[in-house]
C-alpha cells in the first residue's frame, strides 16, 4: 500500500517549549487511525505540521508532498474537520453548499445534498440557527462531498451528545470511508472511537508511546482479576499497572501470554481507554 503520511525525526519548537520530539509516523492508505494523547501532549502541533499550518524541523510529507511548503496542492486531496464554531453563525446552508463547490475543484453538489436530505437542515437555515448537532451534520456533509484522500479530524464531535456523537461516526463509516480514503482523528473520548480504527498511535510528551493495529493491541495487552492469595504472583511478572475492585486486585499486562496470565485468575482483553490511562499515567483513574 501506498504512504499517505510519513515523518521521520519531526519536532516541533515554540520559544525554549519542545512540543514534538522527533516522532516517527507511517500511515497507509486506506487505514483509520486515532492519534490521542492528554491535553499538552502534543498531538495538536503534529495535526496542524500535517495540515501545513505551522513550521517543523525534519521530514514530513503527506501524500507525497511537503504540507508546509506545498499546501495548496495539498488540500486539493485533504479535508479537515475541527471544531465546528469554523463555520460563520451568518451563512445559510445553500450559501456553504455554494462557496465550497466555488473553491473546491472536487465538490459534489449532488452528494452533499444528498446527505443532507437525510437531516432535518433546510437551504434558507443559517448556522446561528442550528443546533449544535445540526452544524456538524451540515460541515460533514460538505466535507463527505468532496473526493478527499485524507480526511482530518480534531475533536469533531466535542461538545456534542452521546446521540449525535454515535451518528457522527455511524455516518462516518457508512457513507464516506472506503479503502482508497485515510483517516486520522483525535478525540478525549476514546471508548466512542476503538470499534472504527484499525490503528492507533499514542502520543505522550512529544514522542509517540505506541504504536500499533488494533489487533495487536487485543494480542499484547491482557487484563487479568487476581484474589488477594495470587497477588504476589501476579505483581512478579511486572505489570504494566494495578488497581483494585472489591478486595481483588486487577492488572495489566503488555506482552504476556495469556494462558500464563490465566493460572493467576480471570483474564479479559482491556478496552482501549484502560490501556491508554495505565500507559499515559501508569495508573487507573
Amino acid at each position: 500500500m501506498s504512504k499517505v503520511i510519513e515523518a521521520r525525526g519531526l519536532r516541533k519548537r515554540y520559544g525554549k517549549t519542545e512540543a514534538v520530539k522527533g516522532v516517527d509516523l507511517s500511515i497507509e492508505a486506506g487505514k483509520i487511525v486515532g492519534l490521542i494523547g492528554p491535553n499538552g501532549a502534543g498531538k495538536t502541533s503534529v495535526l496542524k505540521a500535517m495540515l501545513g499550518l505551522t513550521d517543523f524541523d525534519g521530514e514530513l510529507t503527506i501524500l507525497g508532498r511537503n504540507p508546509h511548503t506545498e499546501r495548496h496542492a495539498l488540500m486539493q486531496d485533504v479535508c479537515f474537520i475541527a471544531d465546528v464554531a469554523v463555520l460563520p453563525r451568518w451563512i445559510r446552508v445553500r450559501e456553504a453548499i455554494e462557496y465550497v463547490e466555488g473553491v473546491h475543484p472536487r465538490f459534489s453538489r449532488a452528494k452533499c445534498e444528498a446527505f443532507l436530505a437525510k437531516t432535518q437542515l433546510k437551504p434558507e437555515m443559517r448556522v446561528r440557527e442550528m443546533s449544535k448537532g445540526m452544524i456538524v451534520q451540515l460541515h460533514l456533509a460538505l466535507v463527505m462531498a468532496i473526493d478527499a484522500k485524507l480526511l482530518v479530524l480534531d475533536e469533531p464531535t466535542l461538545g456534542l451528545d452521546v446521540l449525535y456523537r454515535k451518528d457522527f461516526y455511524q455516518t462516518l463509516l457508512n457513507d464516506y470511508f472506503d479503502h482508497e480514503k485515510t483517516i486520522v482523528v483525535t478525540t478525549h473520548q476514546v471508548e466512542e472511537i476503538e470499534h472504527i480504527l484499525t490503528d492507533v498511535l499514542f502520543i505522550k510528551d512529544g514522542v509517540i508511546s505506541l504504536s500499533a493495529t488494533m489487533e495487536e493491541l487485543g494480542s499484547r495487552f491482557t487484563e487479568v482479576m487476581v484474589p488477594a492469595n495470587q497477588r504476589e504472583a501476579a505483581l512478579a511478572l511486572k505489570p504494566l499497572d494495578e488497581r483494585s475492585v472489591f478486595g481483588k486486585s486487577i492488572l495489566l499486562y503488555d506482552g504476556v501470554p495469556r494462558e500464563q496470565l490465566d493460572a493467576l485468575g480471570e483474564t479479559r482483553t482491556p478496552g482501549l481507554a484502560d490501556i491508554f490511562v495505565a500507559t499515559m499515567k501508569g495508573t487507573y483513574q
